[in-house]
């Protein structure tokens, strides 16, 4: 039964991607329903037969193709795949229905179409990475992911910002490939297969082992945004359509982080310093993904740095997991693997939650920018409690599942005192203050990115003729926004259900006596506060009435942040003023400025990109049209292959 069910799940996603292919070159919304209707079936379908592999601890193995001896396209699905799978299900089924009513407001005709196709190939390229058996299968449908999703980021292919994160992303993701495939190159080395077996490694081999790690690292690592790789998921997400954006950012990360923990759990022996690693990469991702997660306007760009935050925080537990594990810490090693895994999934949850809320406020508004929305809680009530609960999940506050998920880490961190290397304890403690920070900025940056745009007053006409959103553009949001709780408030009883005895709370408790005290005080202020109606003027520094150019703004609030971590920021401010008198003491006018120096785009990635055009020139001049060069080309190389073969025996 498993089996037609898999069959049929692959039958739907091949309808919901052939469908509106076929019809691409007519503009009809039937032809976009039924494609989404298959996608959001095949989705549910997935997160079904996910449960039915978890659940029972079963495993599930299907051949597709075997083109020559040794290399097959064989699928294989064990509890971690099928944990992933869940993650991919959920939100994908979530994503399908907001697509429904989000895709007929979007410009670009019959192009819609392939947007809807290419979005259920997308997701079934994703099923099959993760549901791969071997490094082949793995690599290929890595590779057709990336390709997928370099075509929904470029939909708005007419509008040059969309050109530029194209570019951006193109490079990113194939150098992502590139990495991935020298390393399962250098496994196939080691093993002369492609299967994902344990790896015995001897002295001769360690050094290629290692070699085969740090390219399958760097190259996971790449596609989850991992900083210094980061740049591209801050220019893809606010080009691609939002629904793109939220598969993206809450499921395509966790395919790389996947492929992180499958490798490390089923091929390689880590080493210590391979836990050091992955940590120091992950809490400095976290750390500067959410400090300049604080100081993005685009509520998109907003959202995108805080990926990059969430992900470091993963990245940060398969860490832990790594160093415990090779320090005997078996509980603590349990505790970080379950934290990295429980986040993978909350994060693909209220993150998706986030993307799809934000599309609806930019759809209603009109722009991507926060100082132009404000006051949108008036006229937008669904959509601003669907945001308000993402943004208590991500900002970690209980009794939400964000909460849960960093608690874990956090009890991790707190036990590691049992670590016996003094070296390591130090720097355990010193990732421990800075996820710490990581916490309280994320708070902060939620604070600011929620009150901006739905309270106040609008600072824009758009955001105050901004209307809800249709019904299914809240239905998917909802269901997400209700797994946030569940998985939050439940969090002890999944994990005992799931067999996992570990120290941690029972946030159902926690969640009864706030409950019960906040009840209280409503109570207490209903029956005490006063009948009577107070009308009277705000003092508003002078001025004779308050508007919306005078409120609070998002730059306001980030100002103190920016100046405090100006080193980070490399901040420049500049001002000029002018006077209206000659004793230069009543001001007449002027202009300020802050200035936020992109580091990593004009200190790493334009000064190898000016390399790269340089080389490319040197190499065009060589091109000549002259067919005696090119003869001599032939016979330098010819010479060099020789050469080669002669040394080689």
């Amino acid at each position: 039964m498993i089996e037609l069910l898999f069959f049929l799940i692959l039958a739907l996603f091949t309808l919901g991607t052939v469908v509106p292919l076929a019809g691409a070159k007519g503009d009809r919304r039937s032809i976009r329903v039924f494609s989404l209707a298959c996608t959001g079936a095949a989705s549910a379908l997935l997160a079904a037969f996910a449960l039915l592999v978890i659940i029972p601890g079963t495993t599930f193995a299907l051949p597709l193709w075997q083109p020559f001896p040794g290399i097959s396209l064989d699928l294989y699905v064990d509890r971690l795949g099928a944990f992933f799978l869940l993650l991919i299900g959920t939100v994908a089924a979530c994503t399908a229905v907001y697509s429904s009513g989000y895709t007929e407001h979007m410009e670009g005709g019959n192009r819609r179409n392939i947007l809807c196709g290419g979005t259920a190939l997308f997701v079934l390229a994703m099923t099959l990475v993760v549901a791969s058996h071997n490094t082949f299968s793995f690599l290929f449908f890595w590779e057709l992911m990336a390709a997928v999703s370099f075509i929904l980021v470029m939909y708005e292919y007419r509008d040059p910002g969309t050109t530029k994160a194209g570019i951006y992303y193109f490079v990113m993701t194939q150098l992502s490939t590139l990495f991935v495939m020298l390393g399962v190159i250098a496994l196939f080395v080691l093993t002369g297969s492609f299967a994902m077996a344990p790896l015995a490694i001897t002295p001769a081999s360690a050094p290629l082992a290692t070699a085969a790690f740090l390219a399958l690292f760097f190259g996971f690592a790449i596609k989850a945004g991992i900083i210094p790789f980061h740049k591209w998921l801050f220019f893809a997400h606010p080009a691609s359509p939002s629904p793109v954006s939220a598969l993206m950012s809450g499921v395509m990360l966790k395919v790389a982080v996947y492929g992180l923990l499958r490798f490390i759990l089923d091929v390689f022996s880590p080493d210590l310093w391979w836990g050091v690693l992955i940590l120091v990469f992950g809490i400095a991702s976290a750390v500067l993904g959410v400090i300049y997660a604080f100081k993005d306007h685009d509520i998109k760009g907003l959202l995108a740095y805080s990926s990059i935050e969430n992900v470091g925080i993963i990245f940060t537990g398969i860490g832990l997991f790594v160093i415990f594990s090779c320090e005997g810490l078996t509980l603590l090693a349990t505790i970080s693997l379950l934290a990295a895994l429980f986040h993978s999934l909350n994060h693909a949850l209220f993150k998706s939650l986030l993307f799809l809320t934000a599309g609806s406020v930019v759809h209603a508004t009109g722009t991507r920018d926060i100082e132009k929305m404000g006051g949108l809680a008036k006229n937008m009530p669904y959509t601003s409690v669907l945001f308000f609960t993402g943004a208590i999940a991500i900002a970690a506050l209980p009794p939400l599942n964000g909460f849960a998920s960093e608690l874990l880490l956090y009890i991790a961190f707190f036990h590691s005192v049992t670590v016996v290397d003094p070296l390591l304890k130090v720097l355990l403690f010193i990732c421990l203050a800075l996820f710490a920070l990581t916490s309280a900025l994320s708070a902060a940056c939620f604070v600011k990115a929620f009150s901006s745009v739905f309270l106040a007053q609008p600072r824009s006409d758009a955001a105050t003729g901004a209307h809800e959103v249709s019904r299914s553009m809240l239905a998917g949001p909802a269901v997400l926004a209700a797994a946030c709780v569940l998985l939050g408030v439940f969090a002890c009883q999944i994990f005992i259900a799931a067999g996992y005895v570990i120290p941690f709370p029972d946030l159902l408790l926690v969640s009864i006596l706030l409950l019960f005290m906040a009840g209280l005080t409503y109570l207490v202020l209903y029956f005490t506060a006063s009948r009577e109606a107070r009308i009277s003027e705000t003092w508003g520094c002078g001025t004779k009435s308050q508007s919306a150019i005078t409120e609070y703004t998002g730059h306001g609030f980030s100002e103190p942040i920016v100046t405090i971590f100006a080193s980070v920021y490399r901040t420049k401010k500049s001002s000029t003023k002018t006077y209206s008198d000659k004793y230069n003491c009543l001001f007449g006018g002027g202009t300020a400025e802050i200035r936020l120096v992109a580091f990593f785009e004009e200190y790493i990635y334009r000064p190898i990109g000016t390399a790269a055009m340089k080389g490319a020139t040197i190499v065009a001049r060589m091109q000549n049209g002259c067919l005696d060069t090119y003869l001599l080309y032939v016979f330098i190389a010819v010479i060099g292959v020789i050469v080669f073969l002669g040394v080689m025996a």
